[in-house]
């Protein structure tokens, strides 16, 4: 009964003008005519939008589809009605993917090229694994992953992305920013510098006030553990568990609540080869850098380094980053502004170990590297991405995984000094790129079709093709004859030079316009043009059928 009056009603306000709800139109638009959706076309082209069928913010949507689809008739097809049943509870966000106003609109054609950029790193066989933590030597030097999440919670992985890894120093950005927020910067920076040091990641050395010269050092990474609240500070040495445990509830919130573990064989390794650790524990105790650091700092410290992530989980947190401190999957704000923008800034100017200056020159983005092959990587407002691949250079940092990082720069202008208005080779993939082709023509034309010649001067200028044509073959010239606008008929022989005769799909030239709705002065101004040209040496018209 109440699917008839839902009919009815859908009915009532189509014959009155109406428009229809978008639960119809989203079915509309992917029904394509028919008048029941099969469930996996459905899901099919759910997926080409970037969102995934395990999305937090889908669930009570696939929950009711997989309830519906068991009491339907053949299990598989979805009529209008059930159709709207079964999107209505997350219909903003379907209507945001298939309307394509995500941060990247063609998202499988972004995925696509990702993937060329995957295999040509894939076939690199230089670099050694890390072998001076004993776990890490155990790894396969053939693993590669690539995973990716945008600020709208689109989602792409190829390779061995549901392989869990250790992040090591990836994880020093991530408790930095935890410390930011929860503190503040002033208080944070009281006792690490934010200076690149021009020296290895782990040397026994601090700036000239005696701090370590910043949070992506090992130095700087000790104190930061130290700073960050724990539940209780009573009696610091026996609690440095549930420090840690803190600590992941907030890496656990950044990935959206997807996999976040732990690797106690890797802890334990790096507890029996972490003398060098110790070391700068005792060296900044004794040089009273923090009133805060006990013994259980180092194991804090070395606990961190051996939580677990996958590529798809971690990029969540990357992702996190790029949104602002706000997860991208689930919408809850984890971290403040200021601690996603300080830490942006460290990550820039010395995530990379001793290559930080080259990797900005040449990739220009935010980004951290840990032993374990890992690189996270930022796209500030747009997405994130972690690359995994065990095989290190001599700086410590994935072999596969910078070479994807600086392709992914030549092909796309992700570069933070990439020019987003006049860029010639570069794709950019935050861009419509039909829709702006189709806005270019539109404007042309309805600029020749009132007679607005500023407005088709600035499309010069913007070297915009004014040979455009639109689904008929019809250019602006054409458009501007058959107006009878001679000014635009002028400029577009004169200053554009465009072709003075191209035809239409119905065979019509531009002066056969002029003739048809009798602009005589048009007529005029395109024979002369003709005749003038025909007689010129180099004939400056272009030849087109």
């Amino acid at each position: 009964m109440k699917k008839g009056i839902d009919e009815a009603t859908s009915d009532k306000r189509r014959n009155a003008g109406i428009l229809p709800s978008l639960e119809d139109l989203l079915f509309y638009a992917v029904a394509e005519g028919q008048e029941t959706i099969p469930a996996h076309k459905f899901l099919t082209a759910l997926k080409a939008t970037g969102l995934c069928t395990g999305d937090p913010r889908l669930k009570e949507c696939m929950d009711t589809l997989k309830e519906t689809l068991k009491n339907t008739s053949d299990g598989v097809t979805l009529d209008r009605h059930l159709f709207k049943k079964c999107v209505q509870s997350n219909i903003v966000l379907l209507t945001q993917a298939f309307r394509k106003k995500f941060v990247i609109p063609d998202f499988q054609s972004f995925s696509s090229h990702i993937d060329e950029l995957y295999e040509s790193a894939k076939n690199l066989t230089e670099g050694q694994v890390a072998d001076y933590i004993p776990q890490l030597a155990k790894f396969s030097s053939d693993l590669w992953g690539v995973s990716l999440c945008t600020v709208d919670g689109q989602r792409h992985s190829v390779g061995d992305t549901k392989e869990p890894f250790c992040l090591q120093s990836c994880v020093k950005p991530l408790k930095y920013a935890v410390a930011v927020h929860d503190h503040g910067t002033e208080h944070v920076h009281s006792f690490i510098g934010k200076e690149p040091s021009g020296l290895r990641f782990n040397k026994l050395f601090l700036d000239e006030d005696d701090k370590p010269h910043n949070p992506m050092v090992n130095a700087g990474a000790i104190v930061c553990s130290s700073l960050i609240k724990v539940n209780s500070i009573h009696d610091l040495p026996s609690c440095y568990d549930q420090h840690s445990i803190t600590v992941m509830d907030f890496l656990k919130m950044m990935a959206g609540n997807e996999y976040v573990g732990f690797s106690n064989a890797t802890f334990q390794s790096e507890r029996e080869s972490g003398d060098r650790n110790f070391a700068i524990g005792y060296y900044m105790k004794e040089k009273k850098v923090c009133l805060c650091l006990k013994e259980w700092l180092h194991f804090s410290f070395l606990f961190l380094c051996a939580i677990e992530v996958t590529c798809e989980s971690a990029s969540v947190m990357a992702a996190t980053l790029a949104n602002g401190g706000i997860c991208p999957i689930t919408g809850e704000r984890v971290l403040s502004p200021e601690a996603v923008r300080n830490t942006l800034s460290l990550m820039h100017s010395c995530g990379m170990y001793d290559f930080s200056g080259q990797f900005a020159f040449h990739v220009g983005l935010p980004a951290k590297s840990g032993v374990a092959g890992g690189i996270l990587l930022v796209v500030p407002n747009v997405m994130g991405i972690v690359c995994w691949s065990p095989p290190l250079d001599k700086l410590g940092n994935s072999v596969r995984g910078i070479q994807f990082c600086t392709d992914l720069v030549e092909h796309f202008n992700f570069h933070n000094y990439d020019n987003l208005r006049h860029f010639a080779k570069k794709h950019d993939p935050r861009r419509e790129g039909g829709d702006q082709r189709v806005k270019s023509v539109i404007n042309l034309l309805f600029a020749a079709y009132t007679g607005d010649v500023s407005a088709l001067r600035r499309f010069a200028l913007s070297s915009i093709d004014m040979e455009q044509r639109d689904y008929d073959s019809r250019t602006a010239l054409h458009v501007a004859a058959a107006e009878g606008h001679t000014e635009v008929v002028r400029f577009l022989l004169e200053a554009c030079k465009v072709n003075p005769e191209p035809r239409d799909r119905w065979g019509s030239t531009p002066i056969d316009e002029a003739v048809q709705f009798g602009h005589n002065d048009v007529v005029s101004i395109l024979q002369n043009h003709l005749e003038k040209n025909s007689t010129s040496d180099g004939s400056d018209t272009k030849t087109q059928p």
